[in-house]
């Protein structure tokens, strides 16, 4: 509501003084400016979140190395997928567990840096709950449980191309402690 339009409303309403309307019309301005910040604050971490991403999957060889996509990237949210290839099979012609821990492992540390704040490992856990073969092309969605300064915890949903669960997995992260130039860690 404008300042000009509150006169309308004291004529609409004879019950709304000069005061009430400002007030209105203040409250209304503040509200949009609000909406607006929020707005922006949004797209500023979702573009964060991508870049972030995107930059640590230009340095990242083993990730690479199996093929991975990102699928989608959202702050504390990654989609992943890859598809098992006859070298990542075991002896039973299934893909590795190594290999599934590995895409799972890499879903979880995009989606723990993806606010922009270096995060690793500091303990994972997985169940395997069925099995994939080559050609399969597996989709891992990572997403945040909780996070504060120094810890986070996300879990990571690995499937089949038929929407089948295929592990579970669990990640915790710390921050990355960088040495400063005193050699003291950060």
């Amino acid at each position: 509501m404008c300042p000009e339009n509150a006169s309308s409303i004291i004529d609409e309403k004879n019950t709304l003084t000069a005061t009430d309307a400002l007030t209105l019309a203040t409250t209304d301005a503040l509200t949009l400016a609000t909406t607006d910040a929020l707005a922006l604050a949004a797209t500023d971490a979702l573009t964060l979140a991508r870049s972030t991403v995107q930059s640590m999957y230009r340095t990242d060889r083993a990730s690479q190395n199996l093929g991975l996509e990102i699928l989608d990237v959202a702050p504390g949210s990654v989609r992943i997928a890859m598809t098992v290839r006859p070298e990542m099979v075991n002896g039973h012609g299934l893909c590795h567990g190594g290999i599934i821990f590995t895409l799972a492992d890499s879903a979880f540390a995009f989606a723990c840096n993806s606010h922009g704040e270096p995060m690793v490992a500091a303990g994972a856990n997985i169940e395997f709950l069925a099995p994939s073969p080559a050609g399969e092309r597996l989709t891992a969605l990572a997403t945040e449980v909780s996070r504060g300064a120094r810890h986070g915890i996300y879990d990571v949903r690995v499937s089949s191309s038929s929407g089948e669960t295929v592990a579970l997995f669990r990640g915790r992260c710390a921050r990355l402690r960088l040495p400063t130039s005193n050699g003291n860690r950060s």
